[in-house]
């Protein structure tokens, strides 16, 4: 036994060693790097070398080595021949570092000082981008610190900034950055802050982004009225010269019949467009119709088939999903909804999956006890085919979850996730789409998820895959109740 200890002991220790000897070798690397740039006057590579070195130190608690060498990369600054506003911007490159340091050490005091000078250097830059980062910077500071309100305050005051100036993707970016580096420290209550903000925040800017577009439509419309109200005058002023050479010619009654002419075929050729919108239109609800027709038609013929054979049985399926996504398409009436028990629904649809999983895969769900108003068959619907394919992609020992978490007083999202190998981001966008390719259908068909989609807009709601998930694939089923 007491062998096994020693040799465990000193395996600990030649880890380590090894560990902190490739923690020297990279701090070495990078500070050979930082004196290669600086001495080319590449000053930023250089800056931004060193500010790589400086972790390596005080990860193994060398807190003095790193502000020793951040001491020397302000100086390097100072005396190098680069703008002041290009300088301010590296030195707050350095006293954000700094910072990072008297975070780790709980030095808040320190880090307050820090926090002071980056906001004077933030401002002698004249850097957006810096000004921008400060803000971020300041926020995580309040979060580290347990002063939540002023972290929130902060962090809304650049969300506002970004929002105001319309760069909802910047915004979207910085709340992001802030729930990934919240999970990275292990901070739950900055998670969940950062997450509830980034939900109220999106709310309130799809408000804005549907006002953007109605003004955008609204101005479309006032030029189009714009550009009429011009042909307009165009042809009210070639009528006055038509009419006016008509009196000088004598021919006045000519000219009122040539106005009449053209204002007919006006009026017959608007006729003629709108005739031609109207027939397009019906048209494609004729085309609906028809690939639903013949689907039905077809299929009495399919069931006197051998449904034994993979072949029919999926021509079968592949009649019934055409018909089913034909309906939900062509369909404007409201689905019906009930006060459903969520728990037990779970709990029976995650059931049915058991005997078609992997061996070891464990099956969890996670559902309040209470009932939400929801249509019943299409989130029965939706779930059941969401959790059939993680049955089928989860490998052995693997893991399936149904959460169904409460996100405001009138929004619930239930989320289906697996450690399975998850969905290429460049085939995301295309898997709620039917008929992109040419598919076998005994391998499916690919209208199960569009099926699912339209279902879920069905029900005021939406169908999605959770881009922050990367230990397998997540569908968030989004319901507004």
């Amino acid at each position: 036994m007491n062998k096994k200890v020693i040799i465990l002991c000193l395996s600990m220790c030649f880890c380590c060693g090894n560990l902190m000897a490739q923690d020297a070798q990279s701090r070495s690397s990078y500070i050979q790097a930082f004196n290669d740039y600086t001495s080319k006057g590449q000053i930023r590579e250089g800056v931004e070398s060193a500010i790589k070195a400086a972790p390596l130190y005080y990860k193994g608690n060398n807190y003095q080595e790193a502000f020793d060498l951040l001491r020397h990369v302000d100086q390097t600054i100072s005396t190098s021949r680069i703008s002041s506003d290009e300088a301010a911007a590296l030195h707050y490159l350095v006293s954000k570092e700094r910072l990072q340091m008297y975070i780790k050490m709980r030095r808040n005091e320190g880090a307050r000082d820090q926090l002071n000078i980056m906001y004077n250097l933030a401002n002698r830059s004249g850097n957006e981008n810096v000004k921008n980062d400060f803000l971020y910077i300041k926020a995580i500071y309040h979060y580290t610190f347990g002063q939540n309100e002023k972290g929130d305050a902060v962090f809304k005051e650049m969300a506002d900034k970004l929002t105001a100036s319309k760069e909802y993707d910047k915004v979207e970016e910085v709340y992001k950055t802030l729930i990934a580096n919240g999970r990275k420290s292990n901070n739950a209550s900055m998670v969940d802050q950062s997450y509830s903000n980034y939900l109220a925040w999106k709310d309130s800017t799809n408000a804005l982004k549907h006002a953007d577009e109605i003004e955008a439509l609204k101005k479309q419309i006032a030029d189009n009225e714009a550009t009429i109200a011009d042909k307009d005058s165009s042809l009210s002023a070639r009528s006055a010269v038509i009419v006016g050479i008509c009196i000088l010619a004598g021919a006045l009654a000519a000219a009122l019949v040539i106005g009449a002419i053209i204002l007919m075929r006006y009026i017959l050729l608007t006729r003629k467009q709108k005739n031609l919108i109207k027939l397009a239109n019906d048209n494609n609800a004729l085309k609906a119709k028809f690939i639903s027709n013949i689907s039905s038609q077809l299929e009495p013929t399919f069931q006197k088939l051998d449904k034994s054979i993979p072949e029919v049985q999926a021509l079968l399926t592949f009649s019934d999903h055409i018909q089913t996504l034909s309906t939900l398409e062509n369909s404007s009436d409201a689905v019906e909804t009930e006060e459903t028990p969520i728990l037990p629904l779970c709990e029976e649809l995650m059931n049915l999956i058991k005997n078609k999983v992997k061996p070891n895969v464990n099956l969890t769900v996670n559902a309040p006890k209470t009932a939400i108003n929801i249509n019943k068959e299409y989130v029965s619907h939706i779930i059941t085919h969401l959790l059939g394919n993680a049955a089928i992609y989860t490998p052995k020992g693997g893991n399936i979850w149904l959460d169904v978490k409460k996100r405001s007083p009138h929004t619930y999202q239930i989320m289906v996730s697996d450690t399975g190998c998850g969905i290429p981001e460049e085939k995301r966008e295309d898997i709620f789409k039917p008929f992109l390719e040419i598919r076998d259908l005994t391998q499916g068909d690919g209208l199960g998820l569009p099926i699912c989609k339209q279902m879920a807009l069905k029900m005021n709601g939406d169908l999605n895959i959770d881009p922050q998930f990367t230990k397998g694939t997540r569908f968030v089923l989004e319901l507004h109740v």
